[in-house]
């Protein structure tokens, strides 16, 4: 019991080291280069109207902080998928949740531009938390009819193809000047956080955690089997609601400010569990959180700075990383069913 304290104490030490080795990063690197010492100085004089200061807090600091905060949403999200479906690899792209709530949010903001309006935060949550649902509606209607994992996975696949598909269309299509950048936003990117948008980033990262947090001890019963969770007393229509509701809540929050981030949501609670060695809910989920948060810190560095200053989408990098983890996943638990 001891040696598993020391190594999650290890681990969260580990993980607080690279956020804030990501953070200094983020700030200093860019298109314009910013030293420490002027880093320094800009952040203890606050009212600084020189150029440096306006690319540090008004570009680069809002940025980091919402990868920071989606992608650690976009971590706890998957791993509460994967907890309620008993799958590794379930998580809000591959099961196509994180599609349907891009396609609702670009039908919404076209909508309302074509007809002169402009949203507000809490639209666009509440447009991509509706296709969030509604993807999550179509795979539980599925999980009814079929049992095996690997075909409902398929299923989720195919419904992310669909609903991307159709918002490419749609966005082709929109001529309007004023949502040219909805293209961009359609292939992920943390670029043009405001400090009002990362207030309720925040305030719904921060809440959807929390209740999942609170979650913790049902959800260990869950994971040793329904018949279980339900002699220990645990509501399980109720559970399986909460559960839902709030994985896509998280999805929602990060879909309608960054678009569809890919492979996050596999990719980190695995790198998790391989580095605090348990699936404990009570240790998973602040591990998934800064695990998230330090794995988009680290693509968005990349995305920004890689090919400078040409940007790259957020999903792009972070297939390149995501995706070997989940093939090297999948041929891990082969290997182990073969020796089985």
């Amino acid at each position: 019991m001891d040696g598993q304290i020391r190594r999650a104490a290890c681990a969260f030490l580990l993980l607080l080291l690279l956020l804030l080795v990501l953070i200094a990063a983020n700030l200093l690197a860019g298109t314009v280069q910013v030293t420490p010492a002027e880093l320094l100085g800009v952040l203890r004089a606050r009212g600084e109207v020189e150029s440096t200061a306006r690319v540090v807090w008004t570009l680069r600091l809002p940025r980091l902080l919402a990868a920071a905060f989606l992608g650690g949403a976009l971590a706890v999200s998957g791993f509460l998928l994967q907890t309620f479906f008993f799958n590794p690899i379930a998580g809000p792209f591959v099961l196509g949740i994180s599609s349907g709530a891009k396609l609702t949010v670009a039908l919404t903001l076209i909508a309302a531009v074509s007809h002169g309006r402009v949203l507000g935060s809490a639209a666009l949550i509440g447009a991509a938390f509706c296709g969030s649902m509604l993807s999550m509606g179509l795979i539980l209607l599925f999980s009814a009819k079929i049992r095996r994992m690997s075909l409902l996975i398929v299923c989720g696949v195919m419904i992310g193809y669909i609903c991307s598909a159709a918002t490419e269309f749609v966005v082709t299509f929109a001529d309007d000047a004023n949502i040219v950048n909805l293209h961009n936003w359609s292939m992920g990117s943390f670029s043009g956080i405001r400090w009002e948008n990362l207030r309720v980033i925040a305030a719904v990262t921060a809440v959807g955690v929390g209740l999942s947090f609170l979650l913790s001890k049902p959800m260990g019963a869950w994971q040793l089997g329904e018949s279980y969770a339900q002699n220990l007393g645990v509501n399980l229509r109720r559970f399986r609601l909460e559960l839902i509701l709030l994985s896509s809540l998280l999805s929602a929050c990060v879909t309608a400010f960054a678009g569809p981030v890919s492979f996050v949501g596999v990719a980190a609670p695995h790198l998790m569990k391989s580095l605090f060695g348990t699936a404990r809910p009570l240790v998973m989920i602040p591990a998934c959180f800064l695990g998230g948060a330090v794995f988009c810190l680290f693509c968005d560095l990349l995305a920004r700075t890689l090919f400078q200053p040409t940007e790259l989408s957020i999903s792009a990098v972070t297939a390149v990383f995501g995706a070997p983890i989940v093939i090297g996943m999948l041929l891990k638990r082969k290997a182990g069913q073969t020796d089985a």
